[in-house]
């Protein structure tokens, strides 16, 4: 890569590639020179980001290029509110697990935030963010998890549910580089200022959106399993070797304690959900006082935000 190149993007591993968007992240991850698979794209970032994504696919793989397929680790909105902008430059398919479906075909909402969880303003404000469905039928696709993805063929399925209902997460096993998604971070995702400065530390799924803790922790051990030896997530710096395999043990052995909220919503009953969408959302009691903290918790966290892209448009330019 050029300089320019690699002050925009960043390598995780050999052929993985990755671009903060904001406060997400998406992967771009290039099959063997030669093969006829191409690269495919994973994640599709926040609405308005397909110019970046596209940008990006340019700058590695060349003028014109398109992924041989789009592959969701979920349909959260930061993880797919690119998607359909993407979908009118590039006729591929998109790859989603079968309890992903609703919230892609327009069946089902996500469960809401649960906004008190984590103390920080990314949580408050989580309340604002989009959980209504997207609808690209046409164009999905549904993973077999046994089988793979034909278009990543070196590439295995990890289900890796909690932080929504059809989670995936990507593992290539010849040199254990896992993409995971929000299965776990690498960042303080509940805090704007980590988000935003992107602040290494490996934790557990964003808790704020996160709706069954139970199967959140079995899908953080059967990551730790793997023995990842490079770790892209969705949000946060890549993380490897060393400083990787002790942070993931440790988080793996206190996940109880180290990453599910003392309090919360979905804490001591996890949102139900099936090939159908949600079925069942615990109840939340709102009040006045919440109300006022979240406007509160608006106006403070858009200050934050509107002067972090001022500092990043200031060292884009430079």
């Amino acid at each position: 890569m050029n300089r320019l190149l690699s002050s925009k993007y960043f390598q995780v591993a050999q052929r993985v590639w990755g671009t903060r968007l904001l406060f997400v992240n998406v992967y771009m991850i290039a099959n063997r020179p030669g093969s006829a698979k191409g690269w495919v794209l994973v994640d599709a970032g926040l609405k308005g980001s397909s110019k970046k994504i596209i940008a990006m696919a340019e700058a590695l793989f060349g003028p014109g290029t398109k992924p041989s397929a789009i592959i969701l680790t979920h349909g959260h909105a930061d993880h797919a509110g690119g998607l359909q902008e993407l979908l009118r430059y590039w006729d591929v398919p998109v790859y989603a697990h079968p309890l992903e479906l609703p919230y892609l075909t327009g069946r089902s909402s996500y469960p809401p935030t649960d906004p008190f969880v984590g103390g920080g303003l990314m949580s408050l404000t989580s309340v604002f963010f989009p959980v209504k469905p997207i609808n690209i039928r046409r164009k999905i696709r549904v993973i077999n998890v046994d089988e793979g993805i034909p278009e990543l063929p070196e590439w295995k399925i990890i289900e890796t549910p909690g932080h929504s209902p059809g989670h995936i997460s990507l593992f290539l096993p010849v040199n254990a580089t896992i993409i995971a998604g929000d299965a776990v971070a690498t960042t303080q995702t509940e805090s704007v200022f980590c988000e935003l400065n992107y602040i290494k530390k490996l934790t557990g799924p964003p808790q704020y959106f996160t709706t069954d803790w139970t199967a959140a922790a079995a899908s953080v051990r059967k990551i730790a399993k793997l023995n990842p030896k490079a770790l892209a997530s969705g949000h946060g710096p890549a993380m490897r070797g060393r400083e990787l395999q002790d942070a993931m043990t440790e988080l793996a052995d206190t996940f109880e304690s180290a990453a599910v909220p003392h309090h919360g919503r979905y804490v001591e009953h996890p949102a139900v959900a099936n090939e159908t969408g949600v079925t069942y959302v615990p109840p939340f009691i709102s009040s006045i006082g919440f109300k006022a903290i979240i406007a509160t918790a608006s106006v403070l966290a858009g200050f934050l935000i509107m002067r972090q892209l001022q500092k990043l448009s200031v060292v884009t330019t430079d």
